[in-house]
């Protein structure tokens, strides 16, 4: 046996049942005194509000809230209602829609405007993490941050103005100037939103929700996280070879990573998978190829691609 909030709901139905009756043949509030009648709408909607959601209850259930019991009535053990209980929510989950972030860090780079055109071709979301300084290199960069900003299916998001210039523990040791570097980016680049990923660290500060990979990432973050951002890491991680477009992973093997995580419900939030490649990938039509077919076998699952934004998605 478990318990959850929110199992008064039906006693709030029919109260809220109840009052329209009254209201209908006209009972004044001074029958039963407007302040209870207040009160009382109140605290139904306090009950309507704090109705567990399909997530909520997946994550009462991972971080333990749950209080299991094993009696005369239910003799099952625990673990054994657990593991029922996680299928049955997982079953749930699978009535919904699931959703994959495509996301691509660095750009731009070599590969930027392959992957503009491939949104553009294959009318998807896609969402770039960009580094100013990559747009000063040359006029042809700086055309492919352009085209990102102009395309309403690139979300164009903040991943520092220098990437640390590849130097990333020195970098983080000085956490103001890493939080001023990000300031900076946003300041000259049109972004979408306040969505911010570290450079080389798999962090994720939103709403209440904190993870950290290597602390001396997580000034850096709280910092910009305390400045109205929400900080992304990823799921499932992606590496061609940029030279050559060779998967370092087989694209059967990646493409099954995502499908299990999403059966699984092993991401960050289940039904949403985060999706991490680099722009430089895709400067090969090898590399080209191996995305296109990735996306084409994620549509036939009847994967919907979304925003960082609008992250996670919930039921």
């Amino acid at each position: 046996m478990f318990k959850l909030r929110g199992e008064l709901f039906g006693f709030g139905a029919v109260t809220l049942i109840t009052l329209g009756f009254f209201s209908c043949n006209n009972f004044s509030n001074a029958v039963f005194g407007s302040h209870k009648v207040d009160s009382l709408v109140n605290r139904i909607e306090e009950l309507i509000e704090d109705k567990p959601t399909l997530h909520s209850k997946w994550d009462s259930l991972r971080h333990n809230k749950i209080v299991f019991r094993v009696d005369s009535l239910n003799p099952i053990d625990i673990k054994t209602q657990k593991k029922n209980l996680r299928d049955s929510l997982r079953r749930e989950f699978d009535k919904h829609p699931k959703h994959v972030y495509l996301t691509f860090d660095d750009g731009p780079l070599v590969g930027s405007r392959a992957i503009d055109s491939i949104a553009r071709a294959k009318n998807i979301k896609v969402n770039t993490f960009v580094v100013g300084r990559h747009s000063t290199i040359g006029k042809y960069r700086l055309r492919d941050l352009n085209l990102y900003i102009e395309n309403p299916l690139v979300a164009v998001y903040n991943h520092s103005y220098t990437h640390g210039y590849n130097r990333l523990g020195t970098f983080y040791a000085d956490s103001i100037k890493a939080f001023e570097d990000f300031k900076k980016n946003e300041s000259n680049i049109k972004m979408n939103s306040k969505v911010a990923r570290l450079p080389g660290r798999n962090i994720w500060i939103y709403d209440n929700e904190r993870r950290i990979d290597i602390p001396n990432a997580a000034p850096t973050a709280d910092l910009l996280h305390k400045d109205g951002y929400k900080v992304f890491g990823w799921d499932v991680e992606w590496r061609l070879n940029s030279y050559s477009g060779e998967p370092n992973i087989p694209f059967e093997t990646v493409y099954n990573r995502i499908v299990n995580y999403m059966n699984n419900k092993s991401s960050k939030e289940p039904n949403n998978v985060v999706f991490l490649m680099h722009d430089d990938m895709f400067q090969t039509k090898k590399g080209q190829k191996l995305l296109s077919d990735l996306i084409d076998k994620l549509l036939a699952k009847g994967y919907k691609f979304e925003f960082m934004e609008d992250y996670p998605i919930k039921y």
